[in-house]
C-alpha cells in the first residue's frame, strides 16, 4: 500500500505540466475572468477543494474568514493557496493526505509484521478517499479523533522521527554535502598554490632584472621559457595522474596478471568455417539452382531480394535440417 500511494502522488505529479497548460481555459466560478481575458489571473483553493480567483479572494475574505460560495464552508484567508491543478478535487485530495499524514505518521518499525503495517496503510488510504469523496465524513472524522486519543504518544514522538528512506536521504545529502566542501578546500587550497607560485616567479623576476648582469631582454626570454617548461610537466603529470586514477570498484588490492598477447599475424588469420553435418553434403546454391531444387519452394518476392534473401537459400536450409545427423553413430 505504500507503494501504492506513493504512485499516486507521482501520477499526480507527472500531470503537473500539461494541467498548467490546461489551466490557460479555466477561469473564475464567481467572476467568470479566464486566464484569456487576464493573463495574470490566479485560481486559488481552501481545503473545500473549490476555486477562486485572488480577487475574489481578497473580496470576499477581507475580514479573514468567511463562507465558500459553493459549499458555505467555514474557511480563513491564511489557508488560501495558489491552485495547481486544473481539476480542484486532486488539490482536495492532496490537502486532504497531508493534513491525514502529519497524524497518522507510524513508521514500518511500529509494527511487529508486515502485514499488519500493510493493513494500516490501507486504513490510511481508506480514510483518505472517504474524505476525498466525502464518504460517511463524519464516522471517518470520528475515526480520526479516536487514533489521535489513543496514539497521541507516539504521534508526537514521530513527528520528529524520519523513515528509514528519509534518514538514508539524509546521509547521502549530508555525504554529498561533506564532499562538495572538501572539493571547496581543494580548490581553495590549490588557488592559493598557485597564486604564491606566481608571487614568488615575479618576485624572482624582479631580482634578477635589478641585480643580474644579463640584459632584461634575455632574463625576460629565459623566466618565459621556464615557465613553459614548468607548465608542461604540470600538464604531463596531470594527464598521467588522470589516467592512472582509473577505479574497479574492488575493495581488494589484488594484483592481476596482464592480458596475454596474441601475435597479430595468427589473430587475423582467416580460416574457413567447418561444420560437422554427420549426414551428406550439402549441395552449393549454384548447384541448387541449376539442378531445379528450387522449383519447389517458394520464389522471392522483390522485398525479399532487396533484404538479401534469395531462394537459394531457404531450398539449402530446408535440405541440412532434413538430411543432418543422418550419419550419426552412438
Amino acid at each position: 500500500m505504500r507503494v501504492v500511494a506513493l504512485v499516486n502522488i507521482l501520477y499526480f505529479t507527472s500531470l503537473f505540466p500539461k494541467l498548467s497548460e490546461a489551466m490557460d481555459d479555466l477561469e473564475c466560478p464567481r467572476c467568470k475572468t479566464t486566464k484569456y481575458r487576464n493573463p495574470n489571473l490566479k485560481l486559488m483553493v481552501n481545503v473545500c477543494g473549490h476555486a477562486l480567483c485572488e480577487n475574489c479572494v481578497e473580496l470576499l475574505f477581507v475580514k479573514g474568514s468567511a463562507a465558500c460560495p459553493q459549499c458555505a464552508v467555514p474557511l480563513r484567508r491564511s489557508n488560501f493557496r495558489v491552485q495547481i491543478f486544473e481539476d480542484s478535487s486532486v488539490e482536495k485530495e492532496l490537502d486532504i493526505r497531508r493534513r491525514v499524514l502529519r497524524d497518522f505518521n507510524k513508521k514500518e518499525s511500529d509494527f511487529d509484521t508486515l502485514r499488519d503495517y500493510n493493513d494500516y496503510l490501507e486504513e490510511v488510504e481508506t480514510i483518505i478517499f472517504n474524505l476525498a469523496n466525502n464518504v460517511n465524513v463524519e464516522a471517518t472524522k470520528r475515526l480520526i479523533d479516536n487514533y489521535k486519543k489513543e496514539n497521541k504518544v507516539i504521534i508526537a514522538k514521530n513527528k520528529g522521527k524520519l523513515s528509514k528512506e528519509e534518514e538514508e536521504l539524509e546521509e547521502l545529502l549530508e555525504r554529498e554535502k561533506q564532499e562538495e566542501e572538501a572539493k571547496r578546500e581543494e580548490l581553495l587550497l590549490k588557488d592559493k598554490e598557485e597564486e604564491r607560485t606566481r608571487r614568488n616567479k615575479k618576485e624572482a623576476l624582479i631580482d634578477d632584472l635589478m641585480f643580474s648582469d644579463r640584459s632584461a631582454k634575455d632574463i625576460i626570454a629565459s623566466h618565459s621559457q621556464k615557465n613553459r617548461e614548468e607548465e608542461q610537466i604540470a600538464k604531463t603529470t596531470f594527464a598521467l595522474k588522470k589516467r592512472s586514477t582509473f577505479s574497479t570498484g574492488l575493495k581488494s588490492q589484488h594484483v592481476f596478471m596482464p592480458v596475454p598477447k596474441r601475435n597479430d599475424a595468427e589473430r587475423f588469420l582467416y580460416r574457413d568455417l567447418k561444420i560437422e553435418f554427420l549426414g551428406p553434403t550439402p549441395f552449393s546454391p549454384g548447384t541448387l539452382l541449376n539442378e531445379g531444387f528450387t522449383r519447389h519452394v517458394r520464389g522471392v518476392a522483390d522485398s525479399d531480394v532487396a533484404g538479401g534473401f534469395l531462394t537459394e537459400n531457404a531450398c539449402d536450409r530446408a535440405l541440412q535440417d532434413a538430411f543432418c545427423g543422418i550419419y550419426f553413430v552412438l
